[in-house]
């Protein structure tokens, strides 16, 4: 029976009118199909032209692909084409009489193996086109579903291709239907007729005839993108709530489909919007890129969409949203920008078969940036083909609405593609970090500590302080190696029989004078930038390594913060601020000193300062150490126990130290293991902080630099409580106290890893902890989160950090009584204290990013030199945390890796575990469950993989000439990985044994000291930069939780 229906054409004429044509449309249950495997071909009345019989799948070009290759569909090799009846119409409508006279032709002609199918008229191919919706996407859409049909009519029998040149459809549809693939034209013929090479020179010459094209269009009248709107427009919207402002967050893996809108001041508050706004596409972009102060026009609600959940690419562990993938979120248009934040960015030329498709005297070329959220960018040049080889900086220079991609112009090459400094010197350039060496000027202001001329307390200094130089026993504990210790502890016995507890940090202000030409350097930094093989110091290291530095048996002037404590409760009698100076009788590593907590006294080799030493001496001296560290704990304990009863929370991320061979090759990569005495520290310096800050709040009410934590937003621990209650476990997230609470009760005592895990998404659904101004917010809004602290700020490390720097100036300031007025008239103001800590922010996010990244790299160097298939060290054992429509994440406890793994591949097969759980690919399909995904083939045979389930992977590198590489993983057994004997004791005490730990860090140290002998030249890097390197290869920062929190990335990257 047939369905009528109205179809409206809006065709235009030659004068450049548009003209509206209704048409009545009738559908049909059955129009002919034309293929040898139809099951009812009487129904479908194939009595014409049918595909032949011997191909290995069907070929549906999409209808730009007809407008723009025909002439290669037209080659008599390709076999199987179905051409539908929108992408033929649009070549009707679109290409005029003589290009669709062609098609019509070489559908007739029997030598060519094509035939036509009326989509538009099959009851169940025909797509309504949707308020809103282009044509073109209308027509992808509508090819794509009539695609879907006909595998599915032809019994699923036959795989379809679907050939495109729409990133989008692409992404979208790639991995939707199983037997249904999506890809491009070139990947197509790449893949399935390499050997055609008069396919692949027509498409190149065809390819080269369309860029040409698009030039000329550009050049003219003709616009990619709408207009932006008038600033007073958008200002105007704004203040009426019409427009929304915000910063725009491309997603990294589907950069050309997916970014976000984070709202931005007032909206914020005024929109009534809980979650961020989704701009769909490049068009709705409309030539605003990732950073950009956008303003944004919200879409009805019935064009709302919602975010992909199928892996990418270039798919990682990064942050998801806890909103169900399918659920329409809301979507808007960018009408304006206000604020462009574009900044130099990293590029690779094209290859050189590349750059001679776009023509030999071309000069305006296309060059693919490192950052997956930045567009191609449009450059002039005539030295392509030298620089092809090379990462090379670019800037951006406009970005007009008659062209499809910006315009920028070259500024420098960095390195070649794939070379360790290069790819250091890109990982700098892209996170705007700036290595350049301290000045002449910057220099001239240091004090001069040489074997000639040695620094001594000055002693009007000594006159001005505490010198605790003979009363107090001051240690310090950090990674091995660590040069700028700017922290010491110390703890002893009053008179009264109460305990003090000191914390005593270097006085970096003492010789960082307000303005200064070094100040306003370490502003600019505001902090040392940790990389996986090296540091970018704040300050110059006659400061951050030497006089600042904490070091054992030296004078030091530091800023302590000292508290009296009851002897048997430890609470706080009263405090004290002050400058003082202070000799640090020992310096310890963490293993060291938490070996001397559990008792373990044969350490004592391994304290320097202990070695030389008759034995009497050594064991008093043991003693008196063994009882300060036992008292720290302890009193420790009771702090966090107190912190616990509020909610602090106990969050999970995984740190990973690179060790290196005598050669600089990369010989393992060890996860650091958390001991207690990282905790005893920790918990001393967050004391510190928390009692600093109330300190400089009670005397600058408006002007006082602290730590905020904003409790998140509860629709991101969805994904949280959904994987605990899959274990079997309740998370509650209404406070801080429940959350705590339950991930502490969330512990399965078969599997470690579970609770690690949830900690991890724990940290994942996070808000950034940030610096603010006292002045700038409400007293309610200070609290700390994931501390529990109702103020908070960070005091401790003013050699790598500049807010402590402020914070040290604040401290001086509140405890002077009005003694030195010219320390209060160098604060900041509310206004400008609120604008620097936007920019130490800032710089701390690029700190964050820059230290992800090395370490990425260095993973990726570890692993590919090694043959997964053959390495022992590529197989490892791995947790499934996480389920998408195409596959899992998978968290590799043994290296510290987190990644996607495929559980279908480019070719639409899925995964499958035979009787020996070894997996193979084998035809089938995906079913996904919220806890569960399962891989069912047409043979019948079907796995399922759960959240937490222990699998084996392969780890290889997936190399990239214009990005990063990755880290690609690879489920090869649906069981958890054996270890071989061989490996057994090896990577078990690796992991799990303190002792041996040390023998680790002292065969880094071997290696480095031999590195050190054959390497002058990156030592004399490291001078002429005025950088200092620590023996640690990997220090990040000692305070673990946050001090604390690791800020984790806002973007919405599934």
């Amino acid at each position: 029976m047939l369905q009528k229906r109205e179809k409206v054409l809006l065709l235009r004429t030659f004068q450049g009118r548009t003209l509206r044509i209704v048409r009545e449309h009738y559908l049909r249950p059955s129009v002919p199909c034309n293929s040898p495997l139809c099951p009812q071909p009487a129904a479908c009345r194939n009595d014409g032209k049918l595909l032949s019989s011997d191909v290995t799948h069907y070929v549906i070009p999409d209808w730009k692909i007809v407008q723009d290759y025909l002439e290669i569909l037209e080659f008599p090799e390709l076999k199987g084409i179905i051409f539908m009846q929108t992408a033929c119409q649009a070549v009707q409508h679109q290409r005029g009489r003589r290009q669709y006279n062609k098609l019509r032709n070489l559908l007739k002609d029997a030598r060519h193996d094509c035939i036509l199918f009326a989509n538009e008229f099959q009851q169940y191919c025909y797509l309504p086109r949707e308020r809103g919706e282009s044509l073109e996407k209308w027509q992808t859409r509508s090819i794509y579903n009539a695609a879907v049909w006909y595998y599915h009519h032809c019994q699923d029998r036959m795989p379809i291709v679907m050939v495109t040149e729409d990133e989008e459809a692409i992404q979208q549809y790639g991995s939707e239907t199983e037997g249904v693939f999506v890809i491009s034209f070139k990947n197509y013929l790449d893949n399935f007729w390499l050997d055609l090479k008069a396919a692949h020179e027509l498409y190149d010459s065809i390819l080269q005839s369309r860029r040409e094209r698009e030039n000329e269009s550009q050049e003219s009248h003709g616009k990619e993108y709408p207009e932006h709107l008038p600033l007073e427009v958008l200002e105007a919207g704004i203040k009426s709530g019409r427009y929304i402002q915000g910063v725009l967050n491309v997603n990294k893996h589907r950069a050309q489909i997916e970014a976000f809108v984070r709202l931005q001041g007032a909206s914020s508050k005024d929109s009534g919007l809980v979650s961020d706004i989704l701009i769909h596409g490049m068009k709705a972009r409309n030539r605003s890129i990732h950073g950009d102060v956008v303003v944004v026009e919200l879409l009805p609600k019935n064009e709302w969409k919602g975010r992909t959940a199928a892996l990418c690419e270039n798919d990682s562990d990064d942050k998801a949203s806890g909103e169900s993938p399918s659920e329409p979120m809301p979507t808007g248009r960018v009408v304006g920008i206000l604020q462009k934040n574009w900044r130099d960015y990293v590029v690779t030329f094209p290859s050189k078969e590349e750059v001679q498709s776009q023509g030999k005297n071309a000069q305006k070329i296309l060059v693919t940036p490192w950052d997956y959220r930045i567009p191609k960018i449009r450059i002039s040049t005539q030295q392509a083909e030298a620089l092809q080889d090379f990462r090379v900086v670019v800037r951006i220079d406009s970005w007009e609405s008659t062209s499809v991609y910006p315009n920028g112009h070259f500024v420098r090459v960095l390195g070649r593609i794939g070379d360790l400094e290069g790819e250091i010197a890109t990982i700098l350039v892209e996170n705007s970090i700036s290595v350049v060496p301290f000045s002449e000027a910057q220099m001239c202001e240091m004090p001069v500590n040489t074997p000639e001329n040695p620094w001594k307390v000055n002693p009007e200094e000594e006159r001005e302080r505490r010198d605790l130089r003979k009363t107090h026993l001051v240690f310090s504990i950090d990674p091995k190696g660590c040069e700028d210790v700017d922290d010491t502890l110390s703890v002893r016995t009053l008179n009264n029989g109460n305990l003090e507890l000191g914390v005593h940090i270097a006085d970096v202000t003492h010789f960082v004078a307000p303005n200064s030409y070094i100040d306003i350097e370490a502003r600019t930094r505001a902090t040392t930038y940790y990389l996986a093989d090296r540091r970018y110091d704040m300050l110059p290291s006659i400061l951050s390594a030497d006089l600042c530095s904490l070091l054992g048996g030296v004078d030091r002037y530091a800023v302590s913060v000292m508290w009296e404590l009851d002897k048997t409760s430890y609470e706080i009698k009263k405090v004290w601020y002050g400058r003082t100076i202070i000799r640090s009788a020992y310096k310890l590593f963490y293993e060291a000193a938490q070996e001397l907590l559990n008792g373990n006294v044969n350490i004592v080799d391994d304290i320097p300062e202990l070695r030389d030493l008759d034995e009497k001496s050594r064991q008093a001296k043991l003693e008196e150490l063994v009882w300060a560290i036992g008292k720290l704990t302890d009193i420790a304990r009771h702090v966090r126990a107190k912190r616990d009863g509020c909610g602090a929370l106990e969050l999970e991320g995984v740190e990973v130290r690179i060790q290196l061979d005598d050669k600089k090759n990369i010989h393992d990569l060890i996860p650091k293991q958390p001991l207690e005495v990282h905790e005893t520290v920790a918990e001393c310096m967050i004391l510190a902080n928390h009692w600093v800050a109330k300190e400089i709040w009670e005397s600058f009410p408006h002007q006082a630099l602290l730590r905020q934590h904003p409790p998140p937003h509860q629709e991101f621990f969805s994904e949280l409580r959904e994987c605990a209650k899959a274990k079997g476990f309740i998370i509650d997230t209404r406070s801080n106290k429940t959350l705590a609470d339950s991930l502490d009760n969330a512990n399965d005592p078969n599997d470690p890893i579970v609770n690690r895990l949830l900690r991890y998404m724990a940290t994942q659904a996070m808000s950034n902890a940030l610096y603010f101004s006292t002045g700038s917010c409400a007293e309610e809004e200070f609290h700390h989160y994931g501390l529990a602290l109702d103020k908070y700020t960070h005091f401790t490390s003013p050699i790598r950090r500049y807010s402590d720097i402020i914070v040290h100036r604040l401290l001086m300031a509140a405890i002077s009584k009005d003694k030195k007025m010219e320390i209060k008239e160098n604060l900041f103001s509310n206004k400008d204290l609120e604008e620097l800590c936007r920019h130490i922010n800032n710089r701390n996010r690029a700190a964050q990013h820059a230290q992800k990244q090395s370490t990425e790299l260095f993973q990726c160097m570890y692993f590919k030199d090694k043959d997964p298939e053959t390495e022992e060290r590529c197989i490892s054992d791995g947790v499934i945390y996480s389920i998408r429509t195409n596959g899992v994440l998978v968290f590799i406890p043994r290296f510290g890796i987190k990644g996607a793994a495929y559980l279908k591949n480019k070719d639409g097969l899925v995964i499958s575990c035979g009787p020996d759980s070894r997996s193979e690919w084998k035809s089938g399909s995906l079913q996904r469950f919220q806890n569960k995904i399962t891989s069912t083939t047409t043979e019948g045979e079907s796995v399922t993989f759960h959240l937490f389930d222990h699998v084996t992977v392969r780890i290889s590198v997936q190399a990239s000439r214009c990005h990063s590489d990755t880290i690609s993983l690879e489920i090869i057994s649906n069981k958890p990985y054996m270890i071989p004997d061989t490996e057994l004791v090896h990577q078990s005490s690796l992991l799990l044994k303190s002792d041996l730990v040390k023998e680790v860090t002292r065969s880094v140290e071997e290696a480095q000291l031999a590195q050190e002998v054959k390497v002058n030249i990156i030592q004399e890097d490291y001078q002429k930069y005025c950088q200092t390197k620590g023996r640690s290869l990997y220090i990040l920062l000692e305070e673990i939780r946050d001090l604390a929190l690791l800020d984790v990335s806002n973007s919405y990257e599934i």
